[in-house]
């Protein structure tokens, strides 16, 4: 059943009607992404009852783990467009056998960073301007909840498979049971056993469990188009060498991106806590309103890397010009909604009732909302390119959105204009989208057309 389920999705997103293909895979996806955010919302929210200092705590360390995380990622965005370009040219054999190079590299991976960056926390925290309270807060989260990395690097693999194979359900369903575990864990470490920021941590750690154990043994059962295999498992160069020249640099551009957000939560951090915790509501709660534009653009991803390995180049486009489209349209209208002061004043509400960080979050999110419509270009174009195996202009773009436009702009706004702790605000919509015309001018010339891999 699983094999012939695979092979009619594959079938769908190769020669059957490309709405419908889109929308199979980006609507699981949307929910899934949607079932992320519940993890940090549901932290964001009952820290916020203990207290704004908890909440300032995760928004100043979470890029620091999203450096690690985004890093390792890059493997298994790499996994996942190559195992979708061998399957797209009907190579099942070399599509699993790309798929075990794909979950050994990135679990030594993850088993390595975890250790080295509990090991440099402490001078981190102190490095991002933190003290007191919050010093002992986020040295406390970042060191427990880094230790999920090969359990969250497992959950990656399993949806990095099943999405190059056209199937974004069930990886939405696994996250689903860890959001659910952490939706219970959190009241109960945090609140009823007093654990605090560290219940936070644990909590995270916990739910990630039991999809890591249901998704190695999915990938080790025999009846399925792609399965793991351990037993006499070697490393063939010519399959690193790929994973090296399409993952490196996409794990390059989202590590020094969040890097960036590092650096730029150490600039928040320079207006106070009550901006820090504003900054971090802020973004959270404009991640929801994009979870559907970044769905069509993971699904553009998959439909273009199966189409170019079928050697449909001009299916594959008509396909992104469909996504784009539908993405621009939804955020346009959403943003327009969520732009509004009382409907954003109502949605920080349900996170914090400090009053400051109220009215500042609601300020960034009106701003970011209006503007969220360039997101559309942003993150189609970039999946276009990623499914094509083009990573090199993704990281290019993704380091530049943060390193050149955002701090350009903060630069300008801080020190040239004297907007304030607003400086935050604009350069966040303006860097945006300054990268998303640059990728969009791009896609104009044709060079994701152009072979990177043979996957016959």
């Amino acid at each position: 059943m699983a094999k012939k389920l695979s092979e009619d999705k594959r079938n769908i997103v190769l020669n059957g009607n490309i709405y419908h293909a889109v929308l199979m895979l980006a609507v699981p996806v949307m929910i899934n992404s949607f079932i992320q955010s519940l993890y940090n919302l549901t932290d964001t929210y009952w820290l916020g009852v203990l207290g704004t200092e908890y909440q300032s705590a995760i928004t100043l360390v979470s890029p620091f783990q999203s450096i690690l995380q985004n890093f390792g990622s890059g493997i298994t965005v790499a996994g996942s467009i190559l195992i979708a370009q061998y399957l797209g040219a009907h190579n099942d054999k070399e599509a699993s056998n790309m798929a075990n190079h794909v979950c050994v590299s990135t679990l030594i991976f993850s088993v390595i960073c975890a250790i080295l960056c509990f090991l440099i926390s402490p001078p981190l925290v102190s490095w991002l301007g933190a003290t007191g309270l919050q010093y002992d807060y986020s040295l406390i989260y970042i060191r427990i909840v880094i230790l999920d990395m090969p359990l969250l690097y497992m959950i990656n693999i399993y949806s990095s498979v099943h999405q190059a194979q056209g199937d974004s359900v069930r990886p939405m369903l696994l996250n689903l049971v860890g959001a659910l575990v952490n939706l219970v864990m959190d009241p109960l470490l945090m609140v009823v056993l007093h654990f605090g920021i560290a219940g936070a941590a644990f909590a995270t750690l916990f739910a990630k469990l039991p999809g890591a154990i249901i998704a190695l043994y999915s990938l080790t059962r025999k009846d399925q188009v792609i399965t793991l295999h351990f037993k006499g498992f070697r490393f063939e160069k010519e399959k690193l060498l790929s994973i090296v020249k399409i993952g490196l640099p996409t794990a390059i551009g989202h590590s020094t991106m969040q890097f960036g957000f590092l650096l730029m939560s150490r600039s928040v951090q320079a207006y106070g806590m009550i901006a820090t915790t504003a900054y971090g509501i802020g973004n959270k709660i404009n991640s929801i309103i994009t979870l559907p534009n970044n769905g069509i653009g993971s699904a553009i991803s998959t439909i273009v890397g199966l189409n170019i390995g079928s050697g449909n180049k001009k299916r594959a486009d008509k396909a992104y010009r469909i996504a784009l489209r539908m993405a621009f349209v939804y955020l346009l209208i959403a943003g327009l909604i969520l732009s509004r002061p009382p409907i954003a004043s109502f949605m920080v509400k349900t996170l914090t009732s400090d009053e400051q960080v109220i009215t500042l979050a609601t300020d960034f999110l009106c701003l970011m909302a209006f503007w969220c419509w360039t997101n559309a270009f942003y993150n189609v174009t970039m999946g276009i390119f990623q499914g094509s195996g083009h990573t090199l202009v993704t990281m290019i773009v993704d380091a530049s959105r943060l390193w050149v436009f955002r701090f350009a702009t903060l630069f300008i706004c801080q020190h040239v204009l004297k907007m304030g702790v607003e400086s935050i605000w604009y350069s966040v919509v303006v860097s945006n989208a300054s990268s998303a015309a640059i990728l969009f001018a791009l896609y104009f010339t044709g060079l994701w057309k152009k072979d990177v891999i043979k996957a016959k």
